[in-house]
């Protein structure tokens, strides 16, 4: 402020009072923005708060340095994208939350991990907080840092939580098979109609929005040739529902079929086991017995007389001998015994000599 007195030795000149004339109407115009900033949308005033806000937290940054004092903790802004009667209410104490549902990440169908939790929760609460506030806890990784930078109040109910949920990662999914996939399953030549039907079923079940026409079609196509297939030909089923009766005789009769099977093998295996421990408790060592009471005592050694006796070819050999590799007998020819333990060479010299 300006001395009475030293305007009085000063006095201003022309262009003194065009600068302050120019300074009063720059002002009146920012005071004139300001209030109209306030009743249109309030962001002036906010931007005016946060003006204020800085120029406080500077001049109290200034005191606390020239004071010696440590500044103040300030709180962080978190900026929640639930509506507000969403975040205001009061979850209650007997709700649950499925245990089984895997968070999702990133990797995945967005619309089937929305299923699969709306499935788990439709017996507990179809309410929108507890739904939105019970789906934020299976998002993981990637999926719950898009949750958190949302625009605050941007989620009213959990119809629209879902629906920018599934936009936004259904880039995300997994590759799906498309009908086309179904022509390449057929039945194995030694393939159970059983097995070829779940093989099927469980590829047709990941493909989305299949025609029953299409599938009819490929799993019909895929049969291997015989006699099913011949009568499925003949029947011509229109639905899937006419070739699935028809299926489930033609499993039950090759069910019956196996189950036959098995038992004659379990019958055949029985009988070959049995008669092989007959066989093996009836089975004796085949042993020779002498034939005479009493031998001739012969003043040459035994093997010495079989040796000249096949040497003169006046007799054949046996063709039959034991398998003891150690022994060795003349008169066969063979290993298994001794020629003077050769019963049969004893029995033919006592013949001779008689």
């Amino acid at each position: 402020m300006t001395d009475f007195s030293e305007t009085q030795q000063h006095p201003r000149t022309k262009a003194d009072l065009m600068a302050a004339n120019t300074a009063l109407l720059a002002e009146n115009q920012w005071m004139a923005e300001l209030l109209a900033g306030v009743q249109n949308n309030g962001e002036r005033k906010v931007d005016s708060k946060e003006t204020n806000t800085d120029q406080h937290e500077e001049h109290q940054s200034e005191s606390n340095v020239k004071t010696g004092e440590a500044p103040p903790k300030t709180e962080r802004q978190r900026t929640n994208p639930f509506f507000e009667e969403i975040m205001n209410f009061k979850m209650p104490k007997n709700c649950t939350v499925p245990m089984t549902l895997t968070p999702y990440k990133r990797i995945g169908y967005p619309r089937v991990h929305v299923t699969k939790f709306e499935s788990m929760m439709f017996l507990n609460s179809d309410s929108d907080p507890i739904l939105c506030r019970s789906f934020l806890t299976f998002l993981d990784g990637v999926a719950l840092l898009w949750f958190s930078n949302l625009p605050a109040g941007s989620i009213t109910s959990f119809d629209e939580f879902a629906k920018m949920f599934i936009n936004h990662f259904a880039a995300s999914k997994i590759y799906v098979r498309d009908s086309d996939y179904l022509s390449t399953i057929k039945q194995g030549q030694h393939e159970s109609l059983k097995d070829y039907m779940t093989c099927f079923t469980t590829a047709a079940m990941d493909i989305l929005n299949l025609n029953p026409k299409v599938q009819l079609h490929a799993i019909k196509s895929g049969l291997r040739a015989g006699k099913f297939q011949e009568a499925i030909a003949v029947a011509k089923p229109k639905t899937l529902e006419e070739f699935r009766d028809k299926a489930t005789r033609q499993i039950e009769i090759e069910e019956l079929r196996e189950t036959r099977r098995n038992k004659r093998l379990l019958s055949r295996k029985e009988k070959d086991k049995l008669y092989r421990s007959h066989n093996k408790d009836s089975k004796k060592p085949f042993k020779l017995t002498p034939k005479f009471d009493t031998y001739t005592r012969f003043n040459t050694r035994r093997e010495d007389i079989i040796k000249e006796i096949l040497r003169n070819k006046l007799i054949k050999p046996p063709s039959k001998a034991g398998t003891y590799k150690s022994k060795h007998c003349t008169f066969h020819q063979k290993f298994g015994h001794t020629t003077d333990e050769c019963v049969v060479a004893k029995d033919l010299l006592e013949r001779l000599a008689r």
